[in-house]
């Protein structure tokens, strides 16, 4: 009865959005959506976001507007959504807000601008460029998947701790777990009792819930040991393996050559005997090991008859004495997956050459067969991932353990200042591509400080050595404390106390640069003019400014962190710490010598003092030093050799703050090593000659006093104060 009439057309433009609330919906995308928001504040928008839509199909109005525009294009943009849309859908994200991101993706609009842009990508991208992107996709093309039945397994040895490439494969493997409503097994491939501890699996167990990984099933390698050692028998039967005990160089020459081994064609009785005599770990037996018999000059020459069991009579930390032999991982490997259920092994592309002699041996053993799958390893430059090569650091004393703020482990870049939000949200966004890239670190400290950034106190620090002092004309005859925001824009993070007072300090580089009568800020107080300045040749030695708290804070040039003296309230003494990375190239290559790439210093570290409010901070908290940057506190000054609190640099992502340090000097000598390389042995030489002494650089002019930090993180105590080495200045760094 209204069509046609001034009422229905007031009722229409009453149901449309008002501008405002348009604005407010963008705004909400932008900042509450969009970037890189930590997981619980995001969990908190999107229940709010279903609260809102219970009772709507619009976000705004009862049309569809920009402001649903808007939240499903942050929606559409957000990895953490998307996951939990594919693997648990309204559970996590509310029926209300997975009902309208259904509707608002059906909409024509959406899939004309979905299109549009996957034109304008494929048109942007040249023919046979090369991708220079380090987001991955998901698409690993799986085989065989049922919903509710898939299996995977991420299994890790217990021999070093979680770093960040194994973070990858169990993220990525839990990923697919979980979307297809599957189990994950973690299963420790505890088969070499040299290098096993429970110490590493403890870590690593540890390491993986601070991930967010939970296995559905928790097993070991271990065990199925004696499933394995019945299955080595049948394989013997079978005359599918052979016991030999052709010397190791020998056997590696014949099977880079395809020549056959003299005991290829033993008898069955003859294998037997031998593996016998392996099992119970005899003289002889030690001389033997376990063949499998695959080829002799296969194209490819993982399949050259592969060992695949071992004697070692290094007692098991899980079975002790009980077996002498041990399988290697890529014998027990598909045996233990076909046995636990597992339906898709997916690993990293290092193993692609080993695929078919996974699944050579599922048919030998009439096993169930899974089906296997690769991904690209995640390489950073100037990084190694080896553990292998990161013990070889640890053995020789050039890093503290394994949990060294230069290692890639997860208990390193954490101990870095590094979020487990950000490393997760960025090996999400790797996908499980199978393009081999070596990756800048840029990103994901990038990342890391978008999380860090907006809950991270700000605190001044002031470097202790040339310290100036300045009397402030007009400040308060008697120091007071004033409290003020720890965080100008998130209140929720307290207060810290300020000391004001008419004698403050200020840092030798800001009082090298001010100029008579200039005026400059000190922050969180205000202008002050410039009256004097006291130089004894180039270093100021104190200064006199004249308070004019009435300036224009905008119009000045310089804005100066400053500490204040009250009786009642002590700065902190602290030691800043910052650092390099261990080696010196990119990309290193499998024949490098460790003397021509090892950084000779990569550990920096300057004293400093701090506001008071540091003391007070626990270890690990993180916080924003005014004009230095993010750091992390390492040691509380309780915890410290030296009395002092110990805060690590911590890098945003910036140039300056991931690039390489070490200038390499064009006239230096490099030490050449002969054949090969020197990963495998830790050498006195490392430790003996002075890291520099392999540059032949000139004597420094300018050096200062510092606390040697070699052995700062590790088990030798650091000397006394009088123990002091020269070392290049560090504070220009950033």
């Amino acid at each position: 009865e209204f069509v046609g009439s001034r009422a229905a057309e007031a009722f229409i433009l009453s149901a449309l959005p008002t501008p405002v609330e348009t604005a407010q919906w963008i705004g909400f995308a932008q900042e509450r959506l969009g970037g890189a928001v930590a997981f619980k504040d995001l969990e908190l928008a999107f229940s709010e976001l279903d609260q809102h839509l219970q009772m709507r199909s619009y976000a705004s109005g009862y049309a569809v507007s920009v402001a649903d525009a808007a939240l499903w294009g942050a929606l559409r943009a957000s990895a953490i959504f998307q996951r939990n849309l594919k693997i648990a859908g309204q559970q996590v994200l509310g029926p209300a807000l997975t009902r309208w991101y259904a509707h608002i993706s059906a909409q024509p609009f959406v899939e004309r601008l979905v299109a549009a842009a996957a034109n304008a990508q494929t048109a942007a991208k040249p023919s046979g460029a090369k991708v220079t992107t380090d987001q991955g996709s998901f698409d690993l093309g799986l085989e065989g998947v049922e919903d509710g039945k898939v299996v995977t397994r991420f299994p890790p040895e217990p021999s070093g701790y979680l770093h960040i490439g194994h973070a990858k494969a169990a993220l990525l493997n839990e990923y697919f777990a979980r979307s297809h409503n599957g189990k994950l097994i973690v299963r420790f491939d505890d088969t070499n009792p040299n290098k096993e501890k429970a110490e590493f699996e403890e870590s690593i167990t540890e390491d993986l819930r601070l991930l967010g990984i939970h296995g559905d099933v928790v097993t070991h390698t271990s065990d199925h040991f004696q499933t394995i050692y019945e299955y080595a028998l049948k394989m013997i039967n079978k005359g599918l393996a052979y016991a030999d005990d052709t010397p190791h160089e020998t056997m590696k020459e014949e099977r880079m050559n395809g020549i056959a081994s003299q005991r290829r064609d033993q008898s069955v009785e003859e294998n037997l005997q031998r593996f016998e005599l392996m099992r119970q770990g005899t003289e002889e037996g030690l001389t033997w090991c376990l063949r499998a018999k695959m080829s002799v000059d296969n194209p490819n020459k993982a399949m050259r008859d592969p060992v695949i069991f071992r004697c070692n009579l290094t007692p098991h930390h899980r079975t002790g004495t009980l077996w002498k032999i041990y399988p290697t991982y890529d014998f027990c490997c598909p045996i233990v997956d076909s046995i636990e259920g597992v339906t898709h092994a997916l690993r990293s592309m290092e193993y692609r050459d080993r695929n078919p002699q996974y699944e050579w041996f599922f048919p030998a053993l009439e096993l169930r067969p899974v089906a296997i799958k690769d991904f690209s390893r995640m390489n950073f430059v100037y990084t190694l991932l080896s553990k292998r090569k990161l013990q070889w650091f640890v053995d020789s004393g050039i890093v503290g353990g394994w949990d060294d703020p230069r290692f890639p482990t997860v208990r390193g870049i954490r101990r870095r200042g590094m979020t487990i939000d950000a490393l997760r949200q960025y090996v999400l966004m790797q996908g499980a591509s199978q393009k081999n890239m070596l990756l800048e670190w840029d990103k994901i400290w990038a990342l890391n400080k978008k999380i860090i950034d907006p809950v991270a106190p700000r605190h001044t620090a002031l470097l202790k050595k040339e310290l100036v002092p300045v009397t402030v004309v007009g400040g308060p005859d008697v120091p007071f404390t004033k409290d003020q925001p720890r965080h100008k824009k998130n209140p929720e993070l307290g207060t810290k106390q300020t000391v004001f007072s008419s004698l403050v300090f200020v840092d030798q580089a800001d009082a090298a640069s001010f100029a008579h009568n200039e005026e400059v800020t000190l922050m969180d107080w205000g202008n002050a003019i410039v009256q004097d300045i006291v130089r004894t040749g180039d270093v100021v030695t104190a200064l006199t400014v004249q308070l004019h708290l009435e300036g224009d804070v905008k119009a000045t040039k310089k804005k100066i962190t400053w500490l204040g003296q009250d009786p009642d309230v002590h700065p902190v003494e602290a030691l800043l710490v910052d650092y390099d990375y261990l080696i010196t190239k990119k990309k290193i290559e499998e024949n490098d010598s460790i003397e021509d790439i090892l950084t000779p210093v990569s550990e920096f570290a300057d004293t400093a003092i701090v506001d008071a409010n540091v003391g007070l901070l626990a270890k690990g908290a993180i916080i924003q030093l005014e004009r230095r940057g993010y750091y992390i506190v390492d040691k509380e000054a309780a915890q410290s050799e030296l009395g002092l609190v110990t805060l690590i640099n911590i890098p945003d992502g910036k140039a300056a703050s991931t690039a390489s340090k070490h200038k390499e000097d064009p006239n230096a000598t490099k030490i050449k090593s002969g054949k090969g390389n020197s990963w495998d042995k830790p050498s006195a030489k490392a430790k003996a000659v002075h890291p520099d002494a392999a540059l032949s650089l000139p004597e420094p002019k300018d050096t200062c006093n510092m606390y040697e930090s070699k052995h700062m993180y590790g088990d030798v105590a650091v000397g006394k104060p009088k123990d002091i080495t020269s070392m290049y200045e560090t504070h220009k760094y950033y």
